[in-house]
């Protein structure tokens, strides 16, 4: 299958790597002495699920791939195709065996194929017909069926790194105005198209595409800040995901769930998404949320959030983004409390300040005879064996350390009945 290069084709095609070289980032998967380039270089296909953010070299690395093997590609986009495509390229591939040639079928965002559609890849695969390899934005482990997945490798690709996409950037400058001159342009829209970029290098070389025309028009060969901001201002929206706005936004956000006000809560959220957020990012964060700054006063919070982050991996956008803002609306208004935050960071400050106790015999486990000969276990009270499944006065702590109290329950939520239970089991202990 050829590629076309001419001066038509667009600027991403012109600019797509023809060897392992040329590809910028992913060293983790292509560097010296991995599995993919010591295939490359022995000539020896695999199935592979490439799996990875857009725009970080997917296609390019399965061409590549047919380029190198002197294989026949077959691409099927999984998003518009379907049985009756499998089977084309099950006969390509046949076509092309009987003329002794390889084949490398490749299939697009293959994630959005069901069961049986993957399934349909298996015989083939393993009677040697062709090559599979996979591209996916999703967890493989969660999206391509164990079947299918046993019988590749998966490799992971990284967005692409800040200076990576520098370099990208000059090449796309270089390369935009097809031999009329290349655009130049100033550092700090440089750093705000690298940051707009964020880490997809194909979105990167397709808005320096669009800038070229309009520079073009207007008769422009450098890029400046302003410019920028004017003829993409709806897209750039003043919001620099690698820098202080992306912070100060994701704080208003927290904050503004921890002083419950779902109102203020969901504009941050949405001024994120408009922005250009990963989701996943922020789902991560209102999971910490609810951690931090709710806790047991609500441990329905937590779950809701970890509900969030699943929902959103399985519609992805826009359809997902709809549970992101019923949670953050949930974490706004549950009962607050930082009781288990504080008792965690107060008691990893005791324990570093304090070194480490011996573990008290009775605390310890006797799996052989050994250690029952040396009194493990010894005397230990099986609480579930008391009444109230409660040994009162037992100790936990080591010798020697007086009982401490690092978490406080607050006064709100669930917390005040876990207040009421604790100091419960504390008269019963005195009692004893």
């Amino acid at each position: 299958m050829s590629t076309i290069t001419s001066n038509h084709a667009p600027l991403a095609e012109r600019l797509r790597p023809k060897t392992l070289d040329d590809v910028i980032g992913q060293e983790q998967v292509l560097g010296a002495g991995t599995a993919l380039r010591m295939a490359f270089e022995a000539g020896v296909p695999h199935s592979a699920i490439l799996w990875g953010p857009p725009g970080v070299g997917k296609t390019t690395i399965a061409r590549l791939m047919a380029s190198a093997f002197d294989a026949q590609f077959i691409t099927i986009s999984a998003v518009l195709g379907g049985v009756k495509d499998i089977r084309e390229a099950v006969e390509l591939a046949e076509a092309a065996a009987r003329l002794g040639q390889r084949s490398i079928v490749f299939v697009d965002e293959v994630h959005r194929f069901n069961k049986s559609q993957q399934d349909a890849f298996l015989p083939h695969v393993e009677s040697g017909l062709f090559t599979f390899i996979g591209a996916t934005t999703e967890n493989p482990s969660f999206e391509v069926n164990s079947a299918l997945l046993s019988r590749a490798v998966v490799y992971v690709l990284q967005p692409i790194s800040d200076v990576g996409l520098r370099t990208i950037l000059h090449k796309a400058l270089a390369e935009s105005l097809d031999g009329a001159g290349a655009l130049q342009v100033e550092d700090v829209a440089a750093q705000t198209l690298v940051a707009y970029a964020d880490g997809d290098a194909r979105r990167l070389i397709n808005t320096v595409e669009t800038l070229a025309v309009v520079a073009g028009k207007e008769k422009l060969n450098l890029i400046t800040n302003d410019w920028l901001q004017k003829v993409l201002g709806e897209r750039l929206r003043r919001y620099d995901k690698s820098g202080e706005q992306f912070y100060d936004t994701i704080s208003a956000l927290h904050k503004s769930v921890r002083g419950s006000d779902p109102d203020a809560a969901l504009y941050w959220l949405v001024r994120m998404l408009d922005g250009g957020v990963d989701p996943r990012y922020i789902v991560r964060r209102m999971i910490r949320m609810a951690s931090e700054d709710i806790g047991l006063a609500d441990p329905r919070a937590l779950r809701l959030a970890l509900d969030a982050a699943e929902t959103y991996e399985r519609l992805g956008s826009p359809e997902g983004e709809l549970t992101l803002a019923q949670c953050v609306v949930y974490l706004a208004v549950a009962p607050k409390s930082n009781a288990v935050y504080k008792a965690f960071n107060a008691t990893k400050k005791f324990i570093k300040q304090d070194g480490t106790r011996p573990i008290p015999l009775h605390l310890r486990n006797a799996p052989t005879k050994l250690m029952k000969d040396l009194d493990y276990g010894k005397n230990y009270r099986y609480a579930h064996d008391e009444e109230g499944a409660f040994a009162a006065g037992e100790t936990y702590f080591p010798e020697g350390l007086p009982a401490q109290q690092f978490y406080q329950p607050a006064p709100r939520g669930l917390e005040i009945k876990i207040a009421a239970k604790l100091s419960e089991l504390k008269a019963l202990n005195k009692k004893n």
